[in-house]
């Protein structure tokens, strides 16, 4: 009796196999997963930046993101410890440099953010902020002003380390001016972010006295800072001399300062040395007196010097250019019978 044959169990194969078939769908849709989006397409790049960008989840307090991504600027809010002083945005260097990311579609040296612990609310006809500058607030100015999504790093700090972070990379770029830094490290001590002067420099690895010469700086009086044409032109050796002068001489500073203030609205052009001299009476005269003439619309004035000098100025066009031999001859004259 032969023995009965075994049934032969044949696996279906082929674009209709049970096997194939999954493979060939799960391929599929992989492919499908990846094909770009035709309505992304026609959406403006900024605007679908911001889109995505409020949609996806803030980082956790593990996350450390590091890989750069672009966001809409107006996600982005300035540092409550912004050292930028906004006269840092009305200047040659920021135009060359707005300029540069106009050209490069962007900026290529990525900010740093950090993602906001609370929701902020939005002013209105604004979108609500979710990330705080962690330094770059330069670069995040000049694309928010050329409507550029902005190239940023995303990390989670604390309020020292976005500090320290902030503090080192302007040093390492663009240097702050004696006043930036000075009232950057002046805030820090007044919210008690540092306990003292040693500790933030220690934190910043800086010299304690390169930092107490900013912080002199920034507690200057007002009408000292008020003298300069922009609080910029402050310079680091001045603080000290600035600082003792208006101690051993407040009301005579006080006075000086008035004066170069309502100069600088005259339009005399000082420089910052010159006001820094006359604010330490170094230099003089301040004038004290303007005797002002007038005949039928020929105009000159003479200014009178705290040091007894004076100075004369004639009105361009009030001096016919054949007398002014005979100008100098008075002069002279004058001066012979003093």
């Amino acid at each position: 009796m032969s023995p009965t044959p075994r049934p032969i169990h044949v696996k279906p194969s082929g674009l209709l196999g049970g096997d194939a078939r999954s493979e060939h769908e799960r391929r599929m849709e992989m492919a499908v997963k990846r094909l770009p989006s035709f309505t992304s397409a026609a959406t403006p790049a900024l605007e679908r930046d911001a889109t995505a960008a409020a949609a996806r989840p803030l980082p956790g307090p593990d996350e450390h993101v590091q890989m750069a991504q672009k966001l809409d600027p107006r996600l982005i809010i300035r540092s409550r410890w912004a050292n930028r002083h906004e006269a840092s945005f009305d200047s040659e260097d920021f135009d060359a440099l707005r300029a540069e990311i106009r050209h490069a579609g962007g900026n290529v040296q990525p900010i740093k953010v950090r993602p906001l612990a609370a929701t902020v609310a939005a002013r209105p006809g604004e979108m609500a902020p979710r990330y705080e500058i962690v330094f770059g607030h330069r670069r995040h100015e000049a694309c928010r002003l050329e409507s550029l999504p902005v190239l940023a790093l995303v990390a989670p700090l604390n309020d020292q380390e976005l500090f320290v972070e902030m503090d080192r990379e302007n040093r390492a770029r663009k240097n702050l001016s004696a006043w930036e830094q000075g009232v950057m490290y002046q805030r820090a001590l007044d919210s008690g972010l540092f306990a003292s002067q040693r500790a933030l420099a220690a934190a910043l690895g800086v010299d304690h006295s390169a930092l107490a010469k900013a912080v002199s700086i920034a507690k200057l009086p007002a009408h000292v800072v008020e003298a300069f044409a922009s609080p910029l032109d402050l310079q680091f050796r001045w603080a000290q001399p600035l600082t003792n002068a208006c101690a051993a001489d407040p009301n005579g500073m006080i006075a000086r300062a008035a004066q170069l203030c309502e100069l600088r609205q005259q339009g005399q052009g000082l420089t910052p040395k010159d006001i820094f001299e006359r604010l330490m009476n170094l230099a003089a005269p301040t004038p004290v007196a303007v005797v002002r003439i007038d005949r039928q619309g020929r105009r000159a004035e003479v200014r009178w010097g705290d040091h007894g000098d004076a100075r004369i100025a004639i009105e361009s066009g009030a001096i016919d250019p054949a007398r002014r031999a005979e100008l100098l001859d008075l002069l002279t004259g004058f001066l012979d019978r003093s």
